[in-house]
């Protein structure tokens, strides 16, 4: 048996030596490493499409990684104070001073934020900010809904406030389709809320949109 000998290591593997009685033998010289093709790394689940007959119980759910996303991209961020109205850096408070994603600054926590936050600080700051309206929309929603319209739906909350949200013909309507609201259907209720001081505003006609489109067709589009 001379032409013979036991196979060496095994790409990627931990194979134990064989033992004195084996009778497996390789033809001589050895293999080379035995390196079977890699599998593909998975595609990332797309949380926002993960759906089910019947829907989940809203209470159950937070926002999905695409509407995280899509909120921040919709708010930017800002390390420095500015005043939401204008746009404009700030360096005294004013009523609306913002930082972060939209993070509103009260007058007695000016002097944490007058010299501005890094992105981490910004990121948590979100976080603390955006869970509220995932509770609000999980209270006020008693009807299953899908994981795409609960994110459709926490993405207005955070515009239009929660008791805006909570009070609104959107909620009626999606609880109950046959309710009496002003409105004579969920997308014209919706759609409704397209002012900023009781103007009719382009941007928030366009959020408006992009929100509908989530809650219907799960597509996550900035304008």
């Amino acid at each position: 048996m001379a032409n013979f000998r036991t196979p060496g290591p095994v790409c990627a593997s931990r194979a134990p030596p064989f033992d004195s009685g084996t009778l497996v033998r390789w033809w001589s010289p050895s293999p080379g490493p035995m390196c079977l093709a890699s599998s593909p790394a998975p595609t990332p689940r797309q949380w926002h499409n993960y759906s089910r007959a019947g829907g989940f119980i809203a209470a159950t759910l937070t926002m999905s990684p695409e509407a995280v996303s899509l909120l921040k991209a919709i708010e930017t961020l800002r390390l420095k104070p500015y005043d939401d109205q204008t746009g404009k850096e700030i360096s005294a408070w004013v009523e609306g001073a913002t930082v972060g994603y939209g993070h509103l600054i009260g007058s007695s926590d000016w002097d944490t934020y007058k010299n501005g936050i890094t992105e981490s600080e910004a990121d948590a700051l979100f976080r603390e900010d955006a869970t509220p309206y995932e509770t609000t929309v999980g209270a006020a929603i008693t009807a299953t809904v899908q994981q795409y319209e609960f994110d459709a739906m926490v993405i207005l909350a955070f515009n239009i406030g929660r008791k805006g949200f909570r009070d609104s013909s959107v909620v009626k309507l999606v609880n109950d389709p046959k309710a009496k609201t002003s409105y004579p259907t969920l997308e014209s209720a919706w759609k409704s809320w397209n002012k900023s001081q009781g103007k009719v505003n382009n941007g928030v006609v366009n959020r408006r949109a992009a929100e509908w489109r989530i809650y219907t067709t799960a597509v996550y589009a900035h304008w």
